[in-house]
């Protein structure tokens, strides 16, 4: 888990937990665009859009490095 993506998580729950408290209906869509440099662009569509940019490490790095 790299730390840029703690805020991403974090919004993403204050996003289903105002969804359950809500008394009507809602919907979260996730959208993941692979960037260049080890990023990748998530966005989040629930009414407004939050964008965030997080590094990850592609599979393939994981399973030489062990």
């Amino acid at each position: 888990m790299s730390d840029t993506s703690l805020p991403l998580k974090k919004r993403l729950l204050e996003l289903v937990d105002e969804l359950i408290a809500h008394d009507g209906f809602g919907s979260i869509r996730v959208d993941i665009r692979l960037l260049k440099r080890g990023q990748k662009e998530v966005i989040i569509d629930c009414g407004k859009q939050y964008r965030f940019v997080v590094d990850f490490q592609p599979a393939s790095e994981l399973a030489n490095s062990k």
